[in-house]
């Protein structure tokens, strides 16, 4: 339970050298350092079964923390995932669940939409973005406007153009070279670790890498290192930034008070992932599921495995319960608190989880079956409920979706399709945002 962590972390610290984790009326405030890849599929490093991406660091956190193997993003694309995760809300709520922001689109995250970092500055924190924002840049969108304290990063996917590099409002780049990102990311968040850790102030870091989205870029130390090309050369660089944190908090003696988190924004760019159906942008398995990995000491059990499902939506409840911090309570919250899962639990807080494509229903999820809507053959949308052929997978005994048993559970398919249209009425029909796919001055 969190109180026995917060027990035996405050009793554990009496004696020890390190500083002191900040307390609030008695509560143990971990430091906080979220770590979101772009595109990485679930199984591309070492502890999740890659035979060719060799990652000991995060092979080294989760011997030390837990792993949560059915563990998704909350949209299949950047920007929606994005959104739901620093919300706790699905991207329909925020009107962002149609496609992704462009340099030229006009909008981006409402003002009206309260984050993971406001909510946690407002308890105290220091907060940093490190990376991708892809959340506009329209200036009511900036991260410096939706709670960040500092921002070294790009605006959105290095496949868009212009490219530019900023610290905090200031293009320092025009065009960033994107070789030194993931090296000047770790910097950025090594320097902002140093400069918190002899502070009275907890700190939360959002990590958010460019990579392995494509174009692929590695430092030279990195290329040619794995055997899974350029993709895996740029998680290797990826691992190695880990190690150069988790390194830096020891060295500061943070380490035993900081909860790290490893994910990714959405599954692989590329046609699937091993041992599960999908990749980005798809609406099977493949798009939605992502690594995570996390620790904190005395929270965390070592060699933890969870197989309970949960999505990026959780954590933002679970992060704000951890930090004392206040979630709002005027609006829906669709992510629940996962702090169960963190210490190894079994049980998923939730009945069914949601998966959407742009913003329409695609698939809905119990612990045990998943019940998919629409998917694709080539260019072209194949709605299956228009044709009554929906899809049913037995996850317990075919998890890479291969074989749909809807046939064989027709009480299955009539009972989450109930559930599916009570899902509807809430989730679909909301106002949203989209750019239109032609650019300005085409014809």
């Amino acid at each position: 339970m969190v109180t026995s962590f917060l027990l035996a972390a405050a009793a554990a610290l009496l004696n020890a050298q390190e500083p002191r984790p900040v307390e609030q009326d008695g509560h143990v405030r971990p430091n906080i350092i979220l770590i979101n890849t772009d595109d990485m599929g679930a199984a591309d490093w070492s502890g999740g079964g890659s035979r060719f991406i060799q990652t000991p660091h995060l092979d080294q956190m989760a011997a030390e923390g837990v792993v949560l193997t059915d563990f998704y993003a909350s949209a299949n694309v950047c920007t929606p995932s994005r959104a739901a995760l620093l919300t706790g809300r699905y991207a329909v709520r925020s009107g962002l669940a149609r496609g992704v922001i462009y340099p030229h689109s006009d909008y981006g995250l409402p003002q009206s939409e309260i984050t993971l970092p406001s909510i946690l500055r407002e308890a105290g924190y220091a907060t940093q973005i490190v990376g991708k924002w892809h959340l506009g840049t329209v200036p009511d969108a900036h991260p410096l406007e939706h709670g960040f304290d500092e921002f070294f990063g790009v605006p959105y996917s290095n496949d868009m153009s212009p490219f530019p590099l900023i610290s905090q409002r200031e293009v320092i780049e025009e065009e960033a070279d994107q070789t030194q990102l993931t090296a000047r990311y770790t910097e950025a968040a090594i320097d902002f670790i140093a400069r918190q850790a002899g502070r009275e102030q907890p700190f939360f870091i959002y990590l958010a890498h460019t990579f392995p989205h494509i174009p692929l870029y590695a430092s030279d130390a990195f290329l040619g290192q794995s055997q899974a090309g350029r993709y895996g050369d740029t998680i290797l660089e990826i691992d190695w930034s880990l190690g150069q944190l988790r390194q830096t908090l020891a060295d500061h003696g943070v380490a035993h008070s900081t909860l790290i988190i490893f994910t990714s924004d959405n599954g692989p760019w590329f046609e699937g992932e091993a041992g599960v159906r999908g990749r980005k942008g798809d609406t099977h398995d493949g798009a939605y599921r992502v690594p995570f990995v996390a620790h904190l000491e005395g929270l965390t059990p070592p060699g933890a495995v969870s197989r309970a499902m949960a999505m990026q939506i959780d954590l933002m409840p679970t992060l704000a319960r951890l930090a004392g911090a206040a979630m709002p309570d005027d609006r829906p919250i669709d992510g629940r608190d996962i702090t169960a899962l963190l210490q190894g639990g079994q049980e998923s807080p939730h009945e069914v989880l949601v998966f959407f494509d742009n913003d329409q229903i695609a698939a809905i999820r119990t612990q045990r079956w998943r019940l998919v809507l629409r998917t694709f053959y080539r260019n072209w949308l194949v709605p299956l409920e228009q044709f009554g052929a929906v899809h049913l997978f037995d996850l317990e005994t075919h998890g890479d979706e291969l074989f749909n048993v809807a046939e064989d559970y027709p009480d299955v398919v009539e009972s989450l399709s109930a559930r599916l249209e009570t899902l509807r009425s809430e989730l679909e029909g909301l106002p949203q945002r989209e750019t239109p796919l032609n650019l300005p001055g085409d014809e």
